[in-house]
Formats: structure tokens, sequence, C-alpha cells
């Protein structure tokens, strides 16, 4: 099971993406407790560890496993959140926004 610092290193890779995201989306790893932030507002500070306190126009909940399917393009975000495996909070299009720049190359 990875860990928040692990799944927030496999995010920077993709960063350039992110970057045009425009808002601001909370990971909660439902297993370990930990929670990413990822701003891609304009001057946002990036991808970093966050609590849940870390305000955000989504919060996306999920185990680390499953976050790691999703960013390798092996669990379709419409999959994972008409199964329970991906809980949404806030912006579901926001959420949907940030799915499709995780699949870009």
């Amino acid at each position: 099971m990875p860990d928040a610092e692990e799944l927030i290193g496999r995010m920077r890779a993709k960063a350039s993406n992110l970057r045009r995201l425009g808002y601001r989306i909370r990971f909660d790893l439902t297993d370990t407790g930990e929670s990413i932030l990822v701003d891609g507002t304009p001057g946002g500070s990036g991808i970093a560890a966050a609590t849940e306190a870390d305000e955000a126009d989504s919060v996306l909940k999920l185990s680390s496993d499953n976050m790691v399917k999703l960013m390798a393009g092996k669990l379709s975000p419409m999959l994972a959140f008409t199964t329970g495996k991906l809980k949404v909070e806030g912006s579901k299009g926001v959420a949907m926004k940030l799915a499709s720049l995780l699949d870009e190359d």
C-alpha cells in the first residue's frame, strides 16, 4: 500500500498537466488517513501533503491502491465512482476535469 509521499511523487510526474487544472482538489486516502492537495490555481502551491482542514473545490475519497490504479489508467474514474471506490464531495465537474488531465500522457 503506497503512502502519501509515494503518491505525491507519482503525481508530480504529471505536474505539467495538473497546472492547467485551475482548481484545488484534495485526495483523502481512506486506508492511510493521509491527504494530498493538488493546487492547480494560478500561483498555486502545486502538489503537497495536506490535512482534512485544507479547503478544496473538490474532495476525492479513495484508497491509496485505487488512486494508483486511477493514475495508471487501470481503473476508470467513472467506474470507481459508480462502484463506490471513489467518493466525491464538492464539484463533480472539477473531479472529471482532473480525471481527463491524469489520462493525458
